[in-house]
C-alpha cells in the first residue's frame, strides 16, 4: 500500500506521542540490541529516535514519498540511516539484523493470513540468533467495535483532511476512506481520494503464524504496556526471539 498524498499530511494528522510510546516500549524489550531494522518506516519519526538513542538502525518502506520526508528528517536530525524502499513481503538481500520493528498497525495492510506468515517467515530468516522482532496490531475488537463509523476530520491552511471509517466485507477487516483537499502553488485546492483496507485477526491465530515461522518465544501485551491483553484492548504487541 503506498501513502501517496497521505505522505504529504501524514506528520501533520499523526499523533506526535505515540512514536516516544512506541519508542519506549521497544528500549524495554531490546536491551541488547544494537543494529535494528524497523519495517514500514514511513516518515522515519521512530527511526530517528532509534538513531538517536544509539542504535545502528535501517528503514524500509513500500513508499518512496515517505522515504523522501524520512530522508529530510534524518538530515534534520543528523542521524545516519539507512533508507530501503521495498516490500515487507520480500526481504531477501538486506542484510541480517538483530532486531526488526513493524509498529503503527502495519501488518494489518497485509491482505491475507497468508500474507501475514509471509512477513513473519522473511522476518525470522533476517533475524541473528536470539534477536528479537516487535510488533503490533489492532486486535479484533477495535476493528470489530471502534472503527466501525469512526469519523475524524482535521484541517489546516494548507489542507483538509476526512477520514471516514466503516466495516469490511473480510472478518475482522476496516475500510477507511481518505479524503484530501491540498493547497498547489497557485493557491487553489485539490482533491485526492484514498482508499485503505485493514485486517486483523484473533490473537491465537498470529501466536500459531509466528510459531510456524519458527519463533521459540512469543511474549503478547496490550496497548504499549506490558500487561496481558484484555478483551476491550485496543492494541497488540508481541516480542517474539528467534
Amino acid at each position: 500500500m503506498a501513502y501517496e498524498t497521505f505522505a504529504f499530511v501524514y506528520d501533520a494528522v499523526m499523533d506526535a506521542t505515540l512514536y516516544q510510546k512506541w519508542l519506549a516500549f521497544s528500549l524495554r524489550h531490546l536491551p541488547q540490541t544494537k543494529k535494528v531494522l524497523e519495517l514500514a518506516c514511513g516518515t522515519g519519526a521512530l527511526a530517528v529516535e532509534f538513531a538517536k538513542a544509539g542504535f545502528e538502525v535501517t528503514g524500509l518502506d513500500l513508499s518512496e514519498e515517505m522515504l523522501t520526508l524520512a530522508s529530510d528528517r534524518a538530515f534534520a536530525a543528523d542521524v545516519a540511516i539507512n533508507w530501503i524502499a521495498g516490500d515487507m513481503l520480500d526481504l531477501t538481500d538486506i542484510g541480517h539484523y538483530d532486531a526488526v520493528t513493524c509498529f503503527s498497525d502495519s501488518l494489518c495492510y497485509m491482505p491475507d493470513e497468508e500474507a501475514v506468515a509471509k512477513v513473519f517467515q522473511g522476518v525470522y530468516d533476517l533475524l541473528e540468533t536470539g534477536g528479537r522482532f516487535i510488533f503490533d496490531v489492532h486486535s479484533t475488537y477495535q476493528i470489530d467495535t471502534i472503527f466501525p463509523d469512526y469519523s475524524f476530520h482535521d484541517q489546516t491552511d494548507d489542507f483538509a483532511f476526512l477520514w471516514d471509517s466503516y466495516a469490511g466485507t473480510a472478518a475482522h477487516s476496516i475500510e477507511h476512506f481518505l479524503t484530501f483537499f491540498v493547497k498547489q502553488s497557485d493557491e487553489r485546492f485539490e482533491r485526492f481520494d484514498e482508499l485503505h483496507h485493514e485486517r486483523t485477526y484473533p490473537l491465537a491465530t498470529y501466536q500459531q503464524l509466528l510459531k510456524q515461522a519458527g519463533f521459540k518465544t512469543i511474549e503478547v501485551a496490550a496497548d504499549f504496556t506490558d500487561d496481558a491483553p484484555q478483551a476491550d484492548s485496543r492494541r497488540w504487541f508481541f516480542v517474539c526471539e528467534k
